[in-house]
């Protein structure tokens, strides 16, 4: 019997999950709010196979059997079968809270229930639930189909067991895992691209260097794959303040402390790739 998965969330990142997850085997429940968003989420996945297909990386006979074992909803009692929900919604406590809430009462009572978070302690999500020994941080990389790692975060009551889970869960959707034993707010990856961003735009925003050189800096000098302006460009310029400002107020760091410039851009609307204009223009 395939393994039941449900995403809540389907945005650019839950259906990423859905749609590596239903590659591997797995029979997908995609949920949210609105039919107009479940429509663009397996549309995007159904666009992301075609070019897989496209280009010889994915047979159309499986592709079509990927596609088939998706479907959606905007039911969130849906998700009772899943034995691993994964919420993937906005970085937004509240809302994320109210979601593990509902969670807590509906999933079944082995199920594994995952954050797609990649910035808020895992142990505050738990926190209302009723079994935070069952809640992990499972925080995968945009575009999920293209990007290998998932960062596996323990909270502070998360049980080896499920941690054990989710570690298999990741492995077999094709990505490789790093494992954060602190619940630390950013965790790994977004603590270290968070103050690298932040350091980057001082400089920038003080008249130091150009974005350009900047970013060459880091490519050439350190082997970076991209520069951090075009990293928070491509990440979208709101999502890194939001972030930062998240590890800020946890950790009190002056160092994530998001400077003034990328808050006016994003009140600007200069978010960078997706609004065409941020520390670049596109």
């Amino acid at each position: 019997m395939a393994k039941k998965l449900a995403v809540i969330g389907a945005g650019l990142m839950g259906s990423g999950i859905a749609q590596v997850s239903a590659q591997a085997g797995y029979e997908v429940v995609l949920r949210d709010i609105t039919d107009e968003a479940l429509a663009r989420g397996k549309g995007g996945i159904e666009a992301s196979y075609e070019k897989f297909v496209a280009k010889g990386k994915l047979a159309a006979e499986d592709a079509a059997a990927a596609l088939a074992r998706i479907t959606t909803t905007t039911d969130l009692d849906a998700a009772a079968g899943a034995d691993i929900v994964v919420e993937a919604v906005f970085e937004k406590i509240e809302v994320k809270q109210e979601i593990f809430r509902a969670l807590d009462k509906i999933a079944k009572a082995d199920a594994v229930l995952a954050s797609n978070t990649s910035a808020i302690p895992i142990t505050k999500i738990a926190a209302v639930t009723e079994r935070p020994e069952s809640v992990v941080g499972t925080h995968f990389f945009s575009p999920v189909p293209l990007m290998q790692l998932c960062e596996l975060v323990r909270g502070y009551k998360t049980s080896d067991e499920t941690l054990a889970r989710a570690k298999a869960f990741a492995e077999e959707v094709g990505k490789t895992t790093i494992v954060v034993n602190r619940d630390v707010a950013g965790f790994v990856t977004t603590r270290l691209i968070a103050a690298l961003v932040v350091e980057a735009t001082k400089l920038y925003e003080s008249g130091v260097a150009t974005a350009e050189d900047i970013d060459v800096a880091c490519r050439l000098g350190f082997g970076h794959a991209m520069g951090p302006l075009a990293t928070a460009d491509l990440t979208g310029v709101d999502i890194l303040l939001h972030a930062a400002d998240n590890i800020y107020t946890e950790s009190q760091d002056e160092k994530f402390a998001p400077p003034e410039l990328m808050r006016r851009m994003v009140d600007a609307g200069a978010l960078g790739r997706k609004s065409g204009e941020g520390f670049y223009r596109y």
